[in-house]
């Protein structure tokens, strides 16, 4: 053996002796205890994070829709997120996706790195200018530009014609000799003067089948009143003769005191119609084709006939229809709230009893119903 070799064999001998000593025999076993618990502890919070992970998926499919979370919830979930990394977060995030998480991440850094400049309320000065600016001119189209700088003024804003032309260009809105009249203020310029009329429509029941009865009216445009005409199934001549006469009558009349009669340009308005209205002072105007909002009030009356009363009601006879439309008008003139009206009724009749219970008063077999308190 050589000498090298015997060396080595001797420092083999030595480790050997080292290890068998008791310094090195409690280091060994502390390192082999620690490593265990290591290990315990690792294999524990590996099963944990997996149940956690696991219940969090069972909780999100009962959930429905989408779950909203506040920029504080993202944030708290984007930095310990941004930690984990992609890989672990592809087995642990159930809510949002990794890619989510990291998204939210650079945008929380972006933003801790943004010094935006606050001018809120210059920009909010310029936004009630240009709406007060738009207002003024809708509401009042023989005003110009320098008019309007002086009602600015009123109110604290100094603003240059030039900058009032530009806002009003930009919405659209024509200088003073071609900016019309809204058709909305003309009707209140004139209300109480003006009223409207129009047909509609009731497949009716009879002996002879299913008949189509044309049904006439007029409404005031200021109280919202309405009177029915008549109803017949041949809107002839002849009718509508009659339902001139009963319109002018010098006594009921619901068109005394009136001066315009808005109405479509269906036929049965023709030009000896309009001539007999015009002998009794009445204006009859005639609203464009295609334009129902023209006569909005008269079409609302429509509406409203048909979707809580006669679209509910298979009228059988002329007589059974005549009295379904006389108590809905009842119930529309007495008991039904016009929200044009701020909610109130026509014919305000109402007192307030000391008695605490609340009645119903049913028409036609509780279709329609109003509430009052018994006496």
């Amino acid at each position: 053996m050589s000498h090298c070799s015997a060396e080595g064999l001797r420092d083999r001998e030595d480790l050997v002796g080292d290890r068998d000593s008791p310094a090195v025999l409690d280091m060994w076993s502390l390192r082999v205890v620690l490593a265990t618990l290591v290990g315990g502890l690792d294999q524990r919070q590996q099963e944990a994070v997996a149940y956690l992970t696991e219940e969090n998926r069972i909780l999100r499919s009962h959930l429905r829709g989408r779950i909203r979370l506040t920029d504080a919830e993202r944030r708290r979930l984007a930095v310990p997120g941004h930690r984990l990394g992609r890989r672990r977060l592809r087995d642990v995030a159930t809510i949002v996706t990794p890619d989510t998480i990291l998204r939210w991440h650079r945008q929380l850094i972006a933003r801790k790195w943004t010094y935006a400049t606050r001018r809120g309320g210059r920009l909010q000065v310029l936004a009630e200018i240009r709406r007060l600016v738009v207002r003024m001119a809708e509401e009042n189209p023989t005003w110009g530009y320098t008019r309007i700088v002086g009602a600015l003024k009123n109110v604290g804003h100094r603003v240059s014609r030039s900058t009032i032309a530009r806002i009003l260009k930009a919405h659209g809105i024509s200088p003073v000799p071609e900016r019309p009249t809204s058709w909305q203020t003309f009707l209140h310029a004139h209300w109480g003067a003006i009223a409207g009329a129009d047909f509609f429509t009731t497949e009716v029941w009879t002996w002879r089948g299913l008949v189509t009865y044309y049904t006439v009216f007029v409404i005031d445009l200021a109280s919202r009143r309405v009177q029915i005409l008549g109803s017949t199934p041949w809107p002839t001549d002849l009718f509508m003769r009659q339902v001139c006469r009963t319109l002018t009558a010098a006594d009921e009349g619901l068109l005394v005191g009136h001066r315009v009669l808005i109405c479509d340009r269906d036929a049965k308005w023709s030009a000896p119609v309009r001539a007999r209205l015009g002998e009794a002072g009445i204006r009859v105007v005639q609203t464009p084709y295609q334009a129902p909002n023209a006569n909005a009030y008269a079409e609302r009356f429509v509406r409203s006939i048909k979707h809580e009363c006669l679209n509910r009601v298979i009228p059988l006879g002329e007589r059974h229809l005549r009295r379904t439309i006389a108590q809905y008008v009842e119930h529309y003139h007495r008991e039904r709230n016009h929200q044009g009206l701020d909610n109130a009724l026509i014919d305000d009749r109402t007192h307030w009893p000391m008695g605490k219970r609340i009645r119903r008063r049913p028409r036609l077999g509780g279709l329609l119903n109003y509430y009052e308190r018994a006496a």
